[in-house]
């Protein structure tokens, strides 16, 4: 590594970073979801997951780093307000034909089964919405997130068996 090579380590080159960078990433995500508010905080969030990988970032790879980051960032929250929209498309009927124990524990499951995806790391979590919300096959989530099949199958297989212990008695 050459002395004169910039650290993003280094705060005075953060903020240039920062200074540099911050509009673009914030305008590719609002081109992408249209919502100022959540532009900027998906921005800020890829700067600070910036700062804590700063040893692992080169100076030259700083914006491809945020926009993929502020990316991912981005399908991961569209992802979860999928498994919202999805949960609440369920019909419910306005006669309540279950047992109020049947109503209790099925909201428990609900609760534990988001609490569960929320606990996933971020490629399996992303993994297992792609494929079980959106429906995209393992080799089209590989093409999207740019891994390779079996990264996919093992970050799935991962995801459900983290699941199977968080949640248990399924």
């Amino acid at each position: 590594m050459e002395q004169s090579q910039k650290s993003v380590c280094d705060q005075p080159v953060f903020t240039d970073l920062f200074e540099t960078h911050a509009e673009a990433v914030r305008n590719f995500i609002y081109y992408k979801c249209g919502d100022r508010d959540q532009a900027e905080d998906v921005m800020q969030e890829a700067f600070i997951k910036l700062w804590h990988h700063c040893k692992k970032v080169i100076f030259e790879k700083a914006k491809g780093f945020l926009c993929t980051v502020a990316n991912n960032l981005f399908l991961n929250q569209v992802a979860r307000q999928k498994v919202r929209l999805e949960y609440s498309k369920i019909p419910r009927s306005n006669k309540n034909v279950e047992s109020p124990d049947f109503v209790m524990e099925e909201k428990e499951f609900m609760d534990k089964l988001q609490n569960a995806i929320a606990e996933l790391p971020e490629g399996q979590r992303e993994v297992f919405l792609l494929n079980r919300i959106d429906k995209k096959t393992y080799y089209e989530i590989a093409e999207m997130l740019d891994i390779s099949v079996k990264a996919v199958e093992k970050r799935m297989h991962n995801a459900l068996k983290k699941m199977r212990v968080i949640i248990k008695n399924i």
